[in-house]
């Protein structure tokens, strides 16, 4: 199919998915869950064309993994679908309604957005994140995955086609552009005729072309250069733990540390644990002067590194003396993300939540939880670091719109 005709089925389809139902579309999300677990073995293989040629094109360790399928992580995404099937459907909630003088009626309904299209990277999970998530709020989705997961995504998608045909549903309430090319995906952005609103998933270079070239609106979702600054007050056995749980788990996701921000006044007894700690988990770290006191191994930090998402294992470290000058430095670095906390002051803990610009901020956790499994949504659609409409981890609700509904009876305007 060429993007016209793509575009066109998408239309076709959304009026179906509008209406339906809430029990057909939970059926059909658990339907869709237990093919996806059937069909593990097909996408495994599929899987495994990308790995190969990920491996042979020098990916990182880090995006990998994050391209990396095998059973459970095939069954994870079958698990959050069904619980996506299990929430509340937003679509046709009354939000509020007022009497006017005039005695009409005016409230505000939820409405899905329409057409929802995503471009992505080597991110096959997202592919049955999307679909979970739009289907439940009657979007129609359109994909466009990169060239690194095209095998993974295809048979992903197949699969979920197969659900949407079994259960008599428009196939094309899910549809995936099979062409990876750079003209096709500039293409894309300019189908405002056809999609309502585009959302990129992936590094800073595929995001800020969407920003830049699309003339459809955009739902920004942004890199990760996330901070955790160890205060002076800390558990210092805690931040280490939570450091390394928020540096090493998986490296190549976007709610990884890239950065540690540590008080001076705890570099003595923190570092060389922490140091200690890293050098396990072969992280590679590049300090400022006063953190290579106490950590010799640490090569020398350059300018580039405090605003750096490196997706592997590297980290900066920063030392100041104090929460405002901490505070500072990660507005000043960060990519509003997720940003985290390590003290046991309670002035200083609220001071933090205030003052850092960010989607979700945290006290004494791991800045791994910036998800929406973990935040309860069952999968999500990205994590929004703008301000308008949607911000952090988005799920059903994100994908919503607003249309004002007003009864009478028999007003005109005078």
């Amino acid at each position: 199919m060429n993007l016209e005709e793509i575009g066109t089925r998408a239309r076709q389809a959304e009026p179906v998915l509008r209406i339906m139902e809430t029990e057909k579309k939970n059926r059909v999300l658990k339907k869709a869950a237990e093919n996806l677990v059937a069909d593990a073995e097909t996408i495994i293989a599929a899987n495994a064309l990308d790995m190969e040629h990920g491996k042979e094109k020098g990916m990182s360790q880090g995006l990998l993994d994050r391209l990396f399928l095998d059973k459970s992580r095939i069954e994870a995404m079958a698990e959050g679908m069904c619980q996506v099937s299990e929430l509340d459907d937003p679509i046709g909630e009354v939000l509020g309604m007022k009497k006017r003088p005039n005695g009409l009626l005016i409230g505000q309904k939820r409405v899905p957005l329409g057409v929802v299209g995503i471009i992505y990277e080597a991110r096959p999970n997202v592919t049955a994140d999307a679909f979970a998530l739009c289907f439940k709020t009657g979007n129609v989705v359109i994909l466009k995955g990169g060239s690194d997961a095209i095998h993974s995504n295809t048979a992903i998608v197949a699969s979920l086609r197969k659900t949407l045909k079994e259960e008599q549903v428009p196939e094309d309430a899910l549809l995936l552009i099979e062409d990876t090319s750079r003209e096709t995906t500039a293409q894309f952005m300019k189908m405002n005729r056809y999609v309502d609103v585009l959302i990129p998933r992936g590094g800073a270079g595929l995001i800020r072309a969407v920003v830049e070239n699309s003339t459809i609106p955009v739902i920004e979702t942004g890199t990760g250069n996330c901070h955790i600054y160890v205060d002076e007050t800390a558990d210092l056995s805690m931040a280490v733990d939570i450091i390394l749980n928020a540096k090493t788990q998986r490296v190549g996701v976007c709610n990884a540390c890239e950065s540690i921000v540590v008080h001076e006044n705890v570099r003595e007894k923190l570092l060389p644990v922490l140091e200690e700690r890293l050098k396990e988990k072969h992280v590679e770290m590049r300090a400022d002067e006063k953190a290579r006191e106490y950590m010799p191994e640490a090569e020398e930090a350059t300018e580039e590194d405090w605003g750096k998402e490196y997706l592997d294992y590297i980290v900066s470290i920063k030392t100041v003396s104090s929460i405002d000058e901490a505070i500072a430095h990660i507005n000043h670095y960060n990519t509003k993300h997720s940003e985290a906390i390590i003290t046991n002051n309670y002035t200083h803990a609220q001071k933090f939540l205030d003052e850092i610009d960010a989607a979700v901020v945290y006290v004494n956790a791991s800045t791994r939880f910036t998800d929406g499994f973990e935040f309860g949504y069952g999968a999500e659609i990205g994590i929004s670091t703008q301000k308008l409409h949607a911000r952090g981890p988005m799920g059903l609700l994100a994908l919503t719109s607003i249309k004002n509904i007003v009864y009478g009876t028999g007003q005109i305007r005078k």
